[in-house]
């Protein structure tokens, strides 16, 4: 059920990333694609492969696991004879994935393969070094400013931003009614399945302790020690964790921005979530803003997140921080390419007056320093 509606989903918004995809379509290279489940990867490939003989497979499938784990070459062979795609769903299931695939492009058999996966934990364990120079990678994250701008129009999408700010940009949570009730499911086990199956998590319910604890930190420093304190775990196993929900691509980190001068001593990492929703869905707060005392958490949320996904997108190759000093004079967001800086400051009320610190102006004379409002974001996006 839940496929038949993204498909429907994917064919009525246009993904950015698909003329990327595009692009990459040799046939010389698989085509990787990596993001968290329910953001529509799946679908979006079957609307790219649209009037192409297709043989579809799903890692989730036990057959699928023990055909491709330990394949015979030959058997390989007469499996994918008669198609022009060969895509393998949930690839990240399948044990040694990446021998295999490497067997198939190095047969030069002029058929496009394309990977997707959930996690970048186990996927890119087994395909990083049988694939090197043999794959281009990309990655899907739930619907962004531009796509549900672009479907619905500016006018429809700007009047649903207090929506997206609460609910999120999952592509089933954009269509449907029942927000709270699919998001609920996502940000229960469903988001975490690869994480607590593929690797060996001794204390699942520790994982949504911190994700909890995170969530009520939203757009502020985090300290390892401190979490490791409040859960009643060691550092590392905090350290570790995170690392583990950054690539179920759940949270991103943001770190801070220094050129080693005494008074920048923070090493202290900000931690978003990729989607207001599923950061609301695990603190159950679906409030209105107006009766909310996160707005201003949700808003650089939502803003950042959103960068992100379009500089992802665009190729870009530089650098994202944020600043802060000792005297917590402090910048929300750089963007940083061939030492050039961008510098943005995020207030949700577009009344509120921001000055950009000369601490920092003058130490690192940005190129351009944008205040960034509801008013005003989709100018930057």
């Amino acid at each position: 059920m839940i496929s038949i509606l993204l498909y429907y989903i994917c064919n009525m918004i246009a993904r950015d990333i698909s003329k990327n995809i595009v692009e990459d379509w040799t046939n010389q290279k698989a085509i990787v694609l990596l993001g968290p489940r329910q953001v529509g990867k799946t679908t979006l490939i079957q609307k790219l492969v649209e009037n192409k003989k297709v043989l579809f497979l799903n890692g989730d499938n036990p057959q699928t696991r023990l055909t491709f784990a330990n394949a015979n070459f030959n058997l390989l062979l007469q499996t994918v004879h008669d198609y022009d795609v060969i895509v393998i769903d949930e690839a990240q299931r399948i044990q040694n994935i990446g021998v295999t695939t490497k067997m198939l492009i190095d047969a030069k058999l002029d058929k496009q393969i394309i990977l997707t996966g959930s996690s970048s934990l186990d996927l890119g364990n087994e395909i990083n070094e049988p694939l090197t120079g043999r794959k281009w990678e990309h990655q899907l994250f739930p619907l962004c400013w531009n796509e549900v701008k672009n479907h619905y129009t500016f006018a429809n999408a700007y009047e649903r931003l207090e929506e997206f700010l609460i609910y999120g940009l999952y592509p089933e949570v954009v269509t449907e009614s029942k927000k709270q009730k699919i998001l609920l499911q996502l940000a229960g086990s469903y988001l975490y399945k690869d994480i607590l199956e593929l690797v060996n998590i001794k204390k699942p319910d520790l994982l949504m302790k911190l994700l909890n604890a995170l969530a009520l930190q939203l757009g502020s420093e985090v300290s390892h020690n401190e979490l490791s304190k409040v859960l009643g775990v060691d550092r590392m196993t905090v350290v570790n964790y995170i690392d583990l929900l950054e690539k179920a691509f759940v949270v991103f980190r943001l770190y801070p921005y220094s050129s080693n001068q005494r008074n920048e001593i923070t090493s202290k990492p900000k931690i978003y979530f990729y989607d207001n929703g599923i950061r609301n869905a695990i603190i159950g707060q679906f409030a209105p803003l107006i009766n909310r005392q996160d707005l201003g958490a949700l808003f650089e949320n939502f803003f950042i997140s959103e960068k992100i996904k379009k500089l992802t997108y665009d190729g870009f190759y530089g650098k994202t921080h944020y600043w802060r000093n000792t005297q917590q004079a402090e910048i929300d967001f750089l963007e940083i390419l061939e030492n050039e800086i961008a510098a943005y400051e995020i207030k949700y009320n577009p009344n509120k007056k921001v000055l950009f610190t000369k601490s920092f102006t003058e130490k690192y004379h940005p190129k351009n320093t944008y205040v960034v409002n509801k008013d005003n974001f989709w100018e930057y996006l």
